[in-house]
């Protein structure tokens, strides 16, 4: 339990404190930090919404999915809901100083293309790429265009600003989609069948199943046939991926919220709170406790 006078994990809702009637918002990084002042802003947040930074000057580390993630010129990071952050800041801790724009909207606010779902309904969607100068430049000005039509008059055409943002946002998903992934390495084929059927089922069960074989049942593929397609796209088995995937679960409850114990165990599927505290800790090295106190 999170000791007495211990300030709260965050987990935001989408507000938008100057146009509550809009499901996007534009602003800068020293926005954000004005917004999120002292210690609010160095805390663990779970969003319910996207954001979208690209960083133009400056340098920081932030955290997404407890992974570091440096930000200098260029960095495009996409926190997506349901995924934890920690703001960029210095080693000592204070706000980065950094010139970056950023974008937060729902998922409901951008139109429903083909490829623009490819970038905001993949929960497995790379959070971060390092962009070369041309494709920072042509990002840069995509987002440029965005915040000027976003800070336009308020008495303009409110249907008409809310589709133009609306496609706006969407040509940046597409200049996203057209992206490498950045950790695609030399890899030229895509992932089979097995693997992407895999990833979606995962995502639904994973609180539910946790063998690979059961996974392998539900799928209608042997176990053999499932393995080779996880290890050919990640190097991985599917045991180790469903590990690590009711692992960052764990993690997000034990970062972002204040639950015992005991009710992070239940809500993954533990019969016993002793099994769920032995499990995370063969899993990451440390005990639920010690890892929440890290957080802190």
């Amino acid at each position: 339990m999170v000791e007495t006078g211990q300030a709260p994990v965050l987990e935001r809702g989408y507000r938008n404190p100057t146009r509550p009637d809009l499901r996007l918002e534009v602003l800068t990084f020293a926005d954000l930090v004005h917004r999120l002042p002292g210690e609010e802003f160095r805390r663990v947040h779970r969003l319910d919404f996207h954001h979208l930074a690209l960083v133009h000057r400056g340098e920081g580390t932030g955290m997404v999915d407890f992974v570091a993630r440096p930000c200098r010129p260029g960095t495009l990071l996409h926190i997506r809901p349901g995924q934890v952050q920690r703001l960029p800041t210095t080693p000592d801790g204070a706000p980065a100083d950094l010139d970056a724009t950023i974008v937060l909207f729902t998922p409901d606010f951008p139109p429903r293309l083909p490829a623009t779902v490819r970038v905001t309904d993949d929960p497995f969607g790379p959070a971060c790429r390092q962009l070369g100068p041309d494709d920072h430049d042509r990002f840069r000005r995509a987002m440029t265009d965005l915040a000027a039509e976003y800070a336009g008059p308020a008495d303009q055409d409110s249907e008409i600003t809310k589709e133009l943002l609306r496609h706006l946002l969407a040509g940046i998903l597409l200049r996203i989609a057209r992206l490498r992934s950045p950790d695609s390495g030399p890899r030229t084929l895509a992932p089979q069948e097995p693997y992407r059927l895999f990833q979606h089922e995962l995502e639904r069960s994973f609180a539910d199943l946790r063998q690979a074989h059961d996974y392998a049942a539900r799928l209608g593929y042997s176990l053999k046939t499932l393995n080779r397609a996880c290890q050919r796209a990640t190097g991985h088995t599917a045991k180790q991926l469903i590990d690590a995937r009711v692992t960052l679960e764990a993690k997000r409850l034990l970062a972002h919220t204040d639950l015992p114990v005991a009710a992070i165990s239940h809500r993954l599927g533990f019969t016993e709170p002793t099994n769920f505290s032995k499990y995370f800790t063969r899993t990451t090295g440390r005990t639920p406790g010690t890892f929440r106190d890290a957080q802190r």
